[in-house]
């Protein structure tokens, strides 16, 4: 997709491009970024001159670079038709090979001399432009060309870096036609831009050999002085002083950051064994013009020198004109070694001397490989010498030697060099030492929590100011949800904004953010890789996007770096970071920071997205098996609340479950662990626990039956492995509001809180009972007495338990937060309990049932009691009738007289007296007889020739729900009749 090296490929997007259709498929998204720019800009693709510049430096840096490097390039293509072209950082061509030279004639006369400018900005999409503009190995084929002059040639450049700074000093470029594409033109090209930048780094090393010269020269060493070459110098230096490797590495990083800031100084430099030493800095001029510093160390209490301590007037033999305060030092950085070259004694063989003392080797070609250049062991770095002349490599970032065997160097010297440099040499060590660390606090202050909103800020606080001025992080809001999102690019937000003020005029938090297809930040997310825009006034796609916006930024911003966040192929959103008018633009160093630390917050982000996806999973099953609202009844008054873990969602639970009688089971528990599982094993256990109630066991009887169906589900666990789900725990009370009593019994749960009308708590003394699934131990009720307006307080142990806090304490808490306090609803001391006891940041889920308890009147309740006589049927149901008159429920009369009827008669038949019949009118009425056998009534349908048997199923029907509840002594057959008729 996209090549043209036939005449077809991108042709005909390119044509639909230029008459204003979208293009989304078809072309890659370089090249189709790069069109847009140019028609943003208001290129024509039929213009057909270039502009020229005659300002450009024909003798510079990386032309000197470059020359040797084509000689050879041009000999191995020789006969063929490419033409190879090197550019500098602006686009101007400054020098141009080809391999046949009947080439050159086919090119306009403006192109044959340096001097012709390809930047994108004016001549649209095209090698060197776009390798430029994307700042990385770039391939453009036929149509991909915006202008119709290139239209039947295709283009390889790479940009050609600084080894030291990492910035792009220009560009080389193959050009050739259509049908020459050879995947050998990559490689080549990689090589040859390989050579010339170790040639640039030969340059800088010359550059570091003159200013050892020009100190050398000064008479500051004088046997020094006297040698002819650097191997005069090479064995000893600073391990004179007696130096451990640690201590020579402590005064490295120092001495470079003195020669980052290139100014007189000396700074007393404290030692791990207490020994100090004074770093002396020296700017000196070698003869050739380059400026940097000398750093020499001096042992205190010399005899060579006096001991110099920052805050004193720091004086250099021979200059006592010049004085300049100490001043401290931060911790210093170094360069990393891999790029730069140790300082040699001998120029190797073939050594080829430039104009300022330097040397690199020519350029050879193996096959279509291009082999580097050799500049010998020439770097960027110091030498350090004694008194007596001897003296060893040191380099920024790497101590000074000892002697070329590894012995220990001569008898320790006073005072030496340390180490020589430029002072912008010392500043990129600086940099790339700051770089390091940046990262390291990173991983530390990245991801510190699992919530996608703070870990986006936690990369933008930690990116401010040490990398950028101002950092905006635009996430989806599915993101935020813990979701993927199905349009990254189109539904972005402002999640975060962080910088030096909080008064410039981003996007606010919040709002939607819509990048243009040329802005930088579209170009991140579609690209996957960082686009970075040094200067933005220059910028035409992020200029493009909202003129009135961007020329309102531009005023307090210069230099923008946008990087994607993806993590796991999953684009989670995007990072921009700016820098303000005063500091240096980024560089690509910086972008590469940049990608890194986006990277690291990438997989943070995501990690935290995928734990709020399954966190909103588990909580909302977690939600779907509580409880979703409230029994409709009067026995109570009911407050809940639930809170889950910040961590994760456990297996806390309640239950409000109405029984016969008008009475209320109270139920709330607690299953071991966190996550889907507890959640999954909670509902099974709820559920189990409401099935058991409502089969009217007593309390205690419920806990027999939920324990062994614990210890069933860890049996039939396959991969429970023996842990399975022991340590559930649970609490069960049931209240009668026509006795105005409770019973209650617990497996391990912490007891209730009891609130009495008068204001006092206590906590009942309920035997423990043990945890849930470990079988075979008794659980015993309690009954107590619950005066009306009572309160009782059921709670987990999320409430009380923290490894902060002692339970005892936290108990006494509670009962603080609920005493003297009667007349607060149930909501109200819900309220007031998370309040004062629960933690701050639970741990553990938190469930909380407040029941305040209400007696049912008297009045509405009846109650005979009659021997086992069925003569006494006939008495009874015309009492209950008159009662059903007296309390005004003559539409219930006729269902309930039946009902009565027949249970009355089954008692007196199959069971023992004495018969107790009792009527209760709560917001149904209950008919409710008891008698003192242990028998059970079985439903059946009888067939149409039996003469009975059709008791109960009239029953049935004529009932809202009927049962059995078994007594101590004894059972009670109930049946609920609606007061809205039969």
């Amino acid at each position: 997709m996209g090549r043209a090296t036939d005449g077809t490929g991108p042709t005909r997007f390119r044509e639909r491009f230029l008459q204003g259709e979208a293009v989304e498929r078809g072309v890659r998204p370089s090249i189709l970024d790069s069109w847009q720019r140019c028609r943003t800009l208001g290129l024509s693709p039929d213009e057909a001159d270039l502009p020229f510049r005659d300002d450009f430096e024909a003798d510079g840096r990386i032309v000197r670079a470059a020359v040797p490097v084509l000689d050879r390039l041009e000999s191995l293509f020789s006969g063929s038709k490419i033409n190879i072209s090197v550019a500098d950082a602006n686009g101007t061509v400054l020098l141009r090979r080809f391999g046949e030279a009947s080439l050159a004639r086919s090119l306009p006369a403006i192109q044959r001399v340096p001097g012709f400018v390809f930047a994108e900005r004016v001549a649209g999409t095209n090698g060197i432009g776009l390798a430029l503009a994307e700042r990385q190995l770039i391939r453009v084929y036929g149509a991909e060309h915006f202008a119709e002059r290139s239209q039947a040639s295709a283009c390889v450049a790479l940009p050609v870096r600084d080894p030291l700074s990492g910035g792009i000093e220009g560009v080389l470029c193959f050009g050739y036609p259509r049908g020459f594409e050879s995947p050998a033109l990559g490689t080549v090209i990689r090589k040859a831009a390989r050579a010339m930048e170790r040639r640039l780094l030969g340059q800088s090393s010359a550059r570091e050999r003159a200013l050892l010269r020009a100190y050398l020269g000064t008479g500051a060493e004088t046997q020094a002085a006297d040698a002819t070459d650097a191997a005069d110098v090479a064995e000893g230096g600073v391990s004179a002083l007696a130096l451990r490797a640690g201590d020579r590495a402590l005064l490295m990083e120092k001495a470079a950051e003195l020669i980052s800031r290139g100014q007189r100084a000396a700074v007393d430099v404290p030692l791990p064994d207490g020994r100090r030493v004074t770093l002396v800095s020296r700017p000196m001029t070698s003869a050739s013009g380059v400026e940097g510093v000398a750093i020499e160390a001096v042992l205190p209490g010399s005899s060579s020198g006096e001991r110099l301590v920052p805050g004193e007037p720091l004086v250099l033999p021979g200059r006592d004109d010049e004085r300049l305060p100490g001043f401290p030092v931060e911790p210093a950085v170094v360069a990393t070694v891999s790029r730069l070259a140790r300082l040699s004694a001998t120029p190797p063989a073939g050594h080829i001397p430039d104009r300022d003392g330097g040397g690199a080797e020519g350029v050879g070609v193996d096959g279509i490989g291009v082999e580097g250049v050799t500049i010998g062991r020439a770097g960027v770095e110091g030498v350090a010498v004694d008194r007596a002349g001897a003296g060893a490599g040191a380099g920024a970032g790497a101590g000074a030697g000892a002697g070329a065997n590894g012995s220990p160097g001569p008898a320790p010297a006073a005072r030496g060099l340390l180490l020589v440099g430029e002072p912008q040499v010392g500043a990129y060590a600086l940099a790339a030492r700051r770089r390091l660390e940046l990262l390291s606090e990173a991983s530390a202050r990245i991801g510190t929590t699992l919530d996608v909103r703070r870990t986006a800020e936690e990369l933008a606080e930690t990116a401010v100011p040490r990398l950028a001025d101002y950092v905006t992080v635009d996430l989806p809001d599915a993101v935020l949800r813990g979701e993927e999102s199905a349009d990254p690019v189109g539904d972005l937000h402002r999640t975060v904004i962080h910088g030096l003020r909080d008064d410039l005029p981003f996007t606010p938090v919040g709002l939607r953010t819509d990048f243009g297809p040329t802005a930088p930040q579209r170009r991140a997310l579609t690209g996957g890789q960082a686009v970075l825009e040094p200067d933005l006034a220059s910028a035409a796609g992020w200029l493009a996007q909202d003129p009135e916006h961007t020329g309102t930024l531009l005023t307090h911003v210069h230099s923008l770096i946008a990087v994607p966040l993806v993590a796991r192929g999953v684009v989670l959103g995007v990072v921009s970071f700016y820098r303000a008018q005063e500091p240096a633009p980024f560089g690509d160093d910086d972008r590469s920071l940049a990608q890194e630390l986006a990277t690291r917050a990438a997989l943070s982000i995501d990690n935290a997205r995928r734990y709020t996806h399954e966190r909103a999973m588990v909580l909302a099953l977690q939600r779907r098996l509580l409880p979703h609202g409230l029994p409709d009844q009067e026995t109570v008054e009911i407050a809940h609340r639930y809170l889950p873990a910040e961590a994760d969602v456990g297996g806390d639970w309640y239950d409000v479950i109405p029984l016969s009688g008008a009475r209320i089971g109270l139920l709330v528990g607690d299953v071991v662990g966190h996550g889907m599982l507890s959640a999954a094993t909670m509902g099974r256990l709820r559920t189990a626990a409401r099935s058991f109630a409502e089969l009217d066991f007593p309390p205690d009887e419920v806990l027999v039956h939920l324990d062994n169906l614990v210890g069933r589900l860890d049996r039939e666990d396959p991969e429970g492995e023996g842990v399975g789900i022991i340590g559930a725990t649970c609490l069960y009370v049931v209240y009668d509001p026509t006795s105005q009593r409770c019973l209650m019994a617990r497996a391990g749960h912490p007891p209730p809180a009891l609130v009495r009308p008068d204001g006092s708590v206590t906590y009942p003394d309920l035997p423990a009972g043990p945890p849930l699934g470990l079988g075979g131990l008794p659980f015993d009720a309690v009954e107590i007495d619950l005066p009306e307006d009572s309160q009782l307080v059921l709670y987990t142990d999320g409430l009380i338990e923290d490894r902060h806090r002692d339970v005892d304490l936290v108990l006494d808490q509670l009962r603080a937060a609920l005493a003297h306090h009667p007349e607060r609803t149930p909501e109200d001391t819900c309220q007031a309990i998370l309040d004062a006891v629960a933690p701050a940041h639970p741990c553990d889920d938190i469930a909380l049932l407040v029941a305040r308890t209400h007696a049912l009147d008297p009045g509405r309740i009846a109650t005979w009691e009659l021997p086992a006589d069925p003569a006494l049927v006939g008495e009874v149901r015309a009492s209950a009738m008159r009662q059903l008159a007296d309390w005004g429920l003559d539409e219930a009369a006729f269902a309930a007289e039946l009902i009565l009827s027949e249970l009355v008669t089954n008692a007196i038949r199959h069971g023992t007296g004495p018969v107790r019949v009792r009527l209760l009118h709560d917001r149904s009425l209950i008919c409710e007889v008891s008698d003192s056998s242990n028998t059970a009534p079985h439903l059946r349908r009888a067939a149409s020739t039996d003469e009975g048997g059709r008791g109960l199923f009239l029953v049935a029907q004529l009932s809202r729900t009927w049962g059995t509840r078994y007594l101590p002594e004894g059972k009670v057959i109930w049946a609920e009749c609606g007061l809205d008729g039969p």
